[in-house]
């Protein structure tokens, strides 16, 4: 892919380009203004792109493929505010053809079981992003987009998230995580992408970003090596 998204004269993404692989978590790096949300409503279909496209294994998708293939799940939304959490979790299986065997183990897994009666709109805002977590990870799709998904978690609650997270991509499900905080990221993700001002800077594991970091002289060899991904990310952008 290859992603140009434009404002009038301002371009909030120049040709952001990076691969997907099956049953990984790529975590897509950057700070507030990056490019993040802008490019994961492109890739959503919400915000129509100037340029690019999604393509598969041998070429580009359709609209339909897109929307059968990618799911996004927003950050800060509240669907059916007046309705019970385990209404909005059934009607989405529902409606979308979802994975109604994994109900019960995944609201276990997010901790949810005590709330399933409670309406969505007067969860917190931990409680909600692990209530539309369980919405994402019970949707047929292939590919799951979350923007900032550890959003309103505590320390404790992050940690259990992303334990099922790396559960389900283990089995095969393939995600995309926006993700401010970077040490989130590290904890979780498989592969990374570096964004900064609307352009993919760089991509891959650590030990890859690291070495990068060192072949292009941003960081010295031996400081690479043992460099955190925030350090990385700071050396790269």
């Amino acid at each position: 892919m290859s992603v140009t998204k434009r404002y009038g004269h301002l371009t909030a993404l120049s040709g952001v380009s990076f691969s997907i692989r099956p049953g990984e978590i790529l975590g897509l790096i950057g700070p507030n203004g990056s490019g993040k949300t802008t490019l994961f409503e492109c890739l959503g279909g919400v915000l129509p792109a100037d340029s690019g496209t999604l393509a598969g294994p041998d070429r580009p998708l359709s609209r339909r493929e897109r929307a059968a293939t990618v799911f996004y799940l927003p950050d800060g939304i509240a669907p059916w505010p007046s309705q019970p959490l385990g209404w909005v979790i059934d009607f989405t299986i529902g409606f979308f053809g979802g994975r109604e065997e994994l109900r019960q183990e995944v609201v276990r897994r997010l901790g949810l079981e005590l709330l399933v009666d409670s309406p969505l709109g007067t969860l917190s805002k931990g409680q909600r992003k692990r209530a539309l977590l369980a919405i994402g990870l019970l949707a047929p799709h292939p590919v799951l987009l979350a923007d900032e998904p550890f959003d309103g978690l505590d320390l404790r609650q992050t940690r259990e998230v992303a334990q099922t997270l790396r559960h389900y991509a283990a089995a095969g499900r393939t995600m995309l995580l926006s993700i401010h905080q970077i040490s989130d990221a590290a904890r979780v993700c498989d592969r990374f992408v570096l964004l900064s001002n609307g352009r993919s800077c760089a991509e891959g594991t650590i030990e890859e970003l690291s070495a990068l970091a060192a072949a292009r002289g941003v960081l010295a060899a031996r400081s690479a090596a043992s460099a955190s991904l925030e350090e990385i990310f700071l050396a790269l952008t």
